[in-house]
């Protein structure tokens, strides 16, 4: 440990001793996929709750621990040291009990024999939805803050780990465009995103494809081999096409299939996976992570009714879950466009 540490644990083992229930407790998880910075989202929470003089319960592997009570005291030391790390050390899981009214009156019976009147969930569109219900039906004070590489939560321009996952996938991008140019060779790269086409838009931007398919506009497979057959005219040898994950898309075996059969070329796959989810948050998921987790509990202590945490404009503001419920988030298909202008 280096003089800062010892300083900073130093800090915070006195404001925890000082601390004391002057708000009740608040209860903190993470839910659904994991996403880079939602450890600096945790970190964030605590460190506001410890100077607050606010008590804080971790509840382990989201809302399946909150059904199983699977909670414990989160202090200022407990977490050091995780503002560069990625996951969650909180644990995550996706919960079937929880979308039963059952499961969710026993998370409610664990909050309240805690004292527990306000909970923060850290986690994606289906962790909010759920938020959103729990609400609801048992007058918990729910505060969602949004983390999901698949930046696809309504109501908020950027979510947590957003930005990571499209710079991770961005340098595999511009590694494999290194080998394709040797080559002259075509590749399709899969990343993920599922329903939304917000990481494979910005990838194929930023990596300069020469086209992407995203879930929300149908693909015409006959479009990207002209698109690609005409730049190889204009003398072009390599390509890269940005495929979005899913069942929507067909996911990226298709495009593979039919610019081989139609270019008379081995186009070679790559499926990035998980290994997007992975790695440390960029310094912007850590600066957005922290702010909106100081957010949460100043919207605690000024006594707020259930919100989501986002980002608009670069301002943080709290927006009310059943609001943000209400809202669509739309891709902004111009930019598909611009991939195909900036290809040529």
């Amino acid at each position: 440990m280096n003089d800062e540490q010892e300083n900073e644990a130093a800090s915070i083992d006195g404001a925890d001793a000082s601390a004391t229930a002057a708000s009740g407790p608040i209860g903190i998880l993470t839910a659904g996929g994991d996403a880079p910075g939602m450890n600096a989202a945790i970190r964030a929470v605590v460190r506001a709750a410890v100077n607050a003089e606010i008590y804080v319960f971790g509840f382990r592997r989201g809302y399946d621990g909150l059904i199983k009570d699977l909670a414990e005291p989160l202090s200022g030391r407990s977490v050091a040291n995780i503002v560069q790390r990625g996951g969650t050390f909180l644990e995550t899981s996706r919960s079937d009990d929880f979308r039963s009214r059952e499961g969710r009156a026993r998370a409610a019976n664990n909050l309240k024999r805690r004292g527990i009147s306000a909970l923060i969930v850290i986690g994606g569109e289906g962790s909010i939805v759920g938020a959103t219900v729990f609400a609801n039906e048992t007058g918990v004070r729910v505060f969602a803050v949004p983390a999901s590489i698949d930046n696809d939560i309504p109501a908020t321009d950027f979510s947590i780990g957003f930005d990571t996952a499209v710079n991770t996938a961005l340098e595999a991008i511009d590694r494999i465009r290194d080998t394709a140019f040797a080559y002259e060779r075509v590749f399709c790269i899969e990343v993920m995103g599922r329903d939304s086409g917000f990481i494979a838009l910005e990838v194929a931007i930023g990596g300069g494809a020469e086209a992407v398919v995203v879930p929300e506009i149908p693909v015409n497979l006959d479009d990207i081999c002209n698109r690609v057959e005409e730049s190889h005219r204009r003398g072009k040898r390599s390509s890269i096409i940005v495929v979005s994950e899913g069942p929507r898309t067909g996911g990226v075996m298709p495009v593979a299939a039919a610019l081989t059969e139609r270019l008379k070329v081995n186009a070679r796959v790559v499926v990035l996976g998980h290994v997007q989810r992975g790695g440390a948050p960029t310094a912007r998921d850590r600066l957005l992570a922290s702010r909106m987790g100081i957010e949460a509990v100043k919207a605690i202590l000024e006594g707020e009714a259930s919100s989501l945490i986002a980002e608009t404009r670069g301002e943080i503001v709290r927006i009310p879950l059943a609001e943000a419920a209400a809202r669509e988030r739309k891709l902004d298909s111009s930019l598909i466009d611009l991939v195909h202008q900036l290809s040529t």
